[in-house]
């Protein structure tokens, strides 16, 4: 018996050898490797590698369609890797292909195909964050925390978010049929949507009255700081008194340019720590003294599309004791992702810390709750949005405090 065992066990050794050697293209003999050359390489033990070899063997011999649809290494090697990702059930730590990447980078420059929104995965469901302002998916009529159930035919519960976005795109002109579940309605919604290409504008403002400005923001993407600085600047110019930063629906984007943005009102101290295991993921960021422009009285607007990025600015605001937060809590997404990039174009975006505002509240999985709760909805029409109807009465108070004082 023990003479087998050490046969077995050559041969499964030699067997996980000969894949290591294929998987990683060394071009030496499987004699020369020693097993502890094997367990330095090798990411798994030999019977886990066996296990491999063996599925695949079995899914190439019997599978009905492996014959004519035979999988490339390539995507072997992905799906493995997916998944192995995927074991440590963190929605936000996932493994990217090389195609997926280059859809990412080309997305955080504000143009690509889809239906314009930002999803996310909470207890095991796929939700709307939010729809992006004059998206295919904002004028369907999705809402933020909706739960996506269903896209055309195939049902996407147990999904991650990443296979759900990827089932959502496809070639502009193209329909999809989005099916939700949303709160206080008994049945299923469904939308039927047509996919464009998404050129995101993610700035907005006007005077709103004589001596009150409103800053819509919603996205976090490369340019947003500039077109926003440039914005408050015209409206200064304008007899600006008082503003109104509406971050309702901005399901995030970039840290930097959401430093950006604080900089601009506040004049100096942190804005927001990140906090995790490594050296690397403990930063704090601090406000940029030369970026200020105005101390104006300001309030911030918030709903449960507020995440990430969103919350960094509305946190560090709130907490400085600039703006308070009108509206509904946001959606607490406050983790920090950094991009691993892999030998071959792929990615792994991992989570390696959790963002804290400047009083050390924790944003992930708890959001910001708001200093006055407004139920509502955004609208373009000002007379039926509730919500910015009372920032307004909140920042025509804060005028009257300071021309009292100045009196």
């Amino acid at each position: 018996m023990r003479k087998n065992f050490k046969t077995k066990k050559f041969l499964i050794l030699f067997a996980a050898l000969i894949l290591i050697i294929s998987l990683f293209g060394l071009n030496v003999h499987a004699a020369e490797f020693s097993e502890a050359d094997f367990n330095r390489i090798s990411p798994f033990n030999v019977r886990s590698l066996w296990l491999l070899r063996q599925i695949r063997y079995i899914i190439e011999s019997y599978q009905v369609d492996a014959d004519k649809k035979p999988a490339t290494d390539d995507d072997l090697l992905h799906g493995a890797a997916k998944g192995m990702v995927e074991a440590w059930k963190d929605p936000y730590t996932r493994f990217v292909s090389p195609n997926q990447l280059k859809d990412e980078e080309i997305e955080l420059e504000g143009h690509y195909g889809g239906l314009g929104m930002y999803v996310g995965e909470r207890d095991g469901m796929i939700l709307v964050i939010s729809p992006m302002e004059d998206s295919p998916a904002e004028k369907a009529g999705l809402k933020p925390k909706d739960q996506i159930v269903k896209v055309d035919d195939e049902v996407v519960v147990g999904w991650t978010s990443d296979k759900v976005v990827q089932k959502l795109r496809g070639e502009p002109d193209t329909k999809v049929t989005v099916w939700v579940r949303r709160e206080g309605e008994e049945e299923l919604l469904s939308f039927e949507i047509t996919r464009e290409i998404i050129n995101l504008k993610s700035v907005r403002y006007e005077m709103l009255s004589d001596d009150i400005g409103y800053l819509r923001l919603t996205q976090f993407k490369h340019n947003t700081a500039e077109d926003a600085r440039k914005g408050v600047r015209e409206m200064i110019k304008d007899g600006m008194k008082a503003l109104i930063l509406d971050l309702r629906n901005n399901g995030g984007g970039l840290l930097d340019a959401s430093v950006k943005i604080v900089s601009m009102f506040v004049r100096n101290g942190l804005v927001v720590e990140t906090k995790g295991r490594t050296e690397r993921a403990n930063e704090k960021y601090y406000v940029d003294k030369s970026s200020f422009l105005t101390s104006v009285p300001m309030v911030v607007l918030i709903n449960s599309g507020s995440a990430s990025a969103s919350e960094i600015v509305a946190g560090a605001l709130n907490d400085r004791g600039r703006a308070k937060l009108i509206g509904e809590k946001s959606f607490g997404k406050g983790s920090v992702q950094t991009l691993f990039p892999l030998t071959d174009g792929s990615g792994i975006y991992v989570t390696i810390a959790r963002y804290y505002t400047p009083s050390g509240k924790v944003i992930d999985h708890v959001g910001l709750s708001p200093d006055i709760e407004v139920k509502g909805e955004f609208s373009r029409n000002i007379s039926e949005d509730v919500q910015l109807q009372r920032a307004v009465e909140e920042v025509k108070k804060e005028i009257r405090k300071v021309a009292g004082k100045k009196i």
